[in-house]
């Protein structure tokens, strides 16, 4: 298999320990008194050590030292969990940051957006992740120092939030693109049993592994009014284009819309799995007879089982599960040329 998938991600041609509070800052008088460059000196970097299996760690201080050499005052924090890196940007808007930064994957930018969502803080994302989805997305270059010097030339943009609701009360959003069924299972096993395997192939292996060992769900879905019920292997709900490192499962999304794209995946054969996999990679532009797309604002999802839900690959719940659009609900700072998509 390990061989299989590496010639998939070749032909698509392209660790510390983690402190809670590790702090230093890049400080310049002459940037505190600087009226012309519209950035201002309350910017919080949240970095996340893990990301990137330590790449986030890695480029952190040639950030730190881009930002010293052009006189940028910000501070550093480390996280220690998904959940410390949503409390720190959610102590960040609340200290007054007006910038709170993702130095990591999307899972870190998830989360950021999650902890600042509803302060008036802008998110801003330089990426050191294995997949960076949601940055290529945004525009927003792949390479954390460059992604940098981007964020000093760029504008806040109104981007929408996917709000994912559960029987049990409990309220998820995302921003990229998410799911439920064997995307979330994939998703779930990239971030665990296939976390040492290399980019997109985390994602492929876990697909596999879930195909033959999770049979396909009995599937009800309401959209806006219109309904759909039979069996399924997953029900991709995207607000972007890609998810898992560079699987194009929604080509037309766009993140500002106010739209949901939802792809629909029936209950199919291996080899139409295996035929699908170089399409998805590429243009995304996958015309199989099982595969069912729709554009809605709201939909909702119930199984004949419990079936887990993820957004932006990490895990929210299980289903029954609704979501809904938020159109423009976060702030994100993002390059100028991308400002119109």
């Amino acid at each position: 298999m390990a061989a299989f998938l590496a010639n998939l991600v070749l032909a698509q041609n392209d660790a510390a320990q983690s402190r809670k509070h590790q702090i230093f800052c890049v400080t310049s008088e002459s940037f505190y008194s600087s009226t012309a460059d519209p950035v201002h000196p309350d910017t919080l970097i949240i970095v996340n050590p893990a990301s990137g299996g330590g790449r986030a760690l890695a480029a952190e201080p040639l950030v730190a030292s881009y930002l010293a050499a052009q006189s940028k005052s910000v501070q550093f924090v480390h996280s220690r969990s998904s959940e410390d890196i949503r409390e720190q940007a959610a102590n960040g808007a609340a200290d007054g940051y007006r910038y709170v930064i993702a130095l990591g994957g999307d899972g870190a930018f998830h989360h950021v957006v999650e902890g600042i969502r509803g302060t008036g803080a802008i998110a801003g994302f330089f990426p050191a992740g294995n997949g960076n989805d949601i940055a290529r997305d945004l525009g927003i270059p792949a390479d954390a120092v460059s992604a940098a010097a981007a964020f000093y030339h760029s504008a806040p943009r109104a981007v929408d939030l996917v709000r994912v609701q559960f029987r049990d009360g409990r309220t998820a959003h995302f921003i990229g693109a998410g799911g439920m069924g064997l995307d979330a299972e994939a998703a779930h096993l990239a971030n665990t049993r296939f976390k040492s395997w290399p980019g997109v192939t985390r994602y492929l292996a876990g697909t596999l592994w879930t195909f033959f060992r999770e049979p396909a769900f009995e599937l009800t879905a309401e959209m806006d009014g219109t309904r759909w019920a039979g069996r399924a292997l997953f029900v991709a709900v995207a607000n972007a284009t890609s998810y898992g490192s560079g699987v194009r499962i929604a080509p037309e999304a766009k993140m500002d819309d106010g739209w949901l794209d939802v792809v629909l995946v029936e209950d199919i054969a291996w080899t139409r799995l295996v035929e699908a996999i170089p399409i998805v990679l590429t243009t995304g532009d996958l015309r199989f007879d099982e595969v069912k797309r729709f554009r809605c604002r709201r939909i909702v999802l119930r199984a004949d089982r419990a079936v887990k839900v993820h957004g932006d690959g990490e895990l929210l719940g299980e289903s029954p599960a609704e979501f809904e659009i938020l159109p423009g609900a976060i702030q994100v700072m993002v390059p100028a040329p991308a400002a119109g998509r």
